[in-house]
């Protein structure tokens, strides 16, 4: 189906977009059944106590995410290569759903940080405690990704002394984690309110993308005209011998008159000049 410069542009980006999500989305859902079917992490989920503490609801909370994201990557790349309106008009609701969500998120983060902050702490030493006594993998891969994305180290900082010192970054000295998550929600909020509007602010861009490609396809489509020829017997008023002719109808406008064609035949064709 063709599509206009802009349409294909948004096809383009809406194609990208879905790429960055379902990398985001495998990871988040990989992350959480990982984290929520460990032999050493199954056991907490099982307890009525623990449901809502931090760790529960964090894997809880990844295994949503990432469901979520590889639901909109479905719609979205479906819907971008095949040009397809209703999986791009699903898409878009879904972005714009996500897009209030993570802003509103963001706006309750930064409103309540000190809870935040609580919150985050109390899950870092939950997995620190259990990798500490188990040295679950899974345990081990989030903990790795959380001091190298916050150069932090354990609960002192000292690399040699930490129980959990195969997960820290390289270097005798580095920050305590539960110091650096509070220093980024404390002195680093409007940061982190920036991040969650920023991410807010690229749905919306995908959800206007998608909201155009899907407008253009529709006006491709009724554009698009289908000529039938559909022949008939003319009959002249002078008796003349009755001649086969073609007409036309419009298959998306059957309203419209239909076009007659003469068709060549051996009499009416002029005969080659020398």
């Amino acid at each position: 189906m063709a599509l206009g410069g802009c349409g294909t542009l948004c096809k383009c980006i809406l194609i990208i977009f879905n790429i960055i999500f379902a990398a985001l989305g495998f990871a988040c859902l990989g992350l959480g059944l990982a984290l929520r079917l460990s032999p050493n992490t199954r056991g907490l989920f099982s307890i009525e106590a623990l449901n809502s503490s931090a760790f529960v609801t964090a894997v809880v909370v990844l295994i949503v995410i990432g469901t979520v994201l590889l639901i909109l990557v479905s719609f979205g790349i479906y819907g971008a290569c095949s040009e397809k309106r209703c999986p791009l008009q699903l898409l878009s609701a879904l972005l714009a759903i996500l897009a209030v969500t993570v802003i509103a998120f963001g706006a309750i983060a930064y409103s309540s940080r000190d809870q935040v902050v609580q919150s985050v702490e109390e899950f870092y030493s939950s997995i620190y405690a259990m990798y500490a006594a188990t040295e679950d993998p899974a345990i081990g891969a989030t903990l790795t990704f959380i001091h190298e994305t916050l150069s932090c180290c354990g609960m002192t900082g000292i690399t040699v002394l930490e129980l959990v010192k195969a997960t820290c970054p390289r270097g005798f000295f580095t920050k305590n984690c539960p110091g650096v998550i509070a220093d980024v929600f404390n002195n680093h909020a409007p940061v982190v309110l920036g991040v969650f509007v920023g991410t807010g602010a690229l749905l919306v861009v995908a959800l206007i993308c998608s909201a155009i490609l899907s407008k253009q396809i529709g006006q491709s489509a009724s554009s698009s005209q289908y000529i039938t020829l559909i022949q008939h017997t003319y009959v002249p008023a002078d008796n003349q011998p009755a001649q086969p002719q073609l007409a036309t109808t419009c298959s998306h406008h059957p309203y419209l008159d239909p076009v007659a064609f003469t068709p060549l035949t051996v009499a009416n064709i002029p005969a080659a000049q020398a």
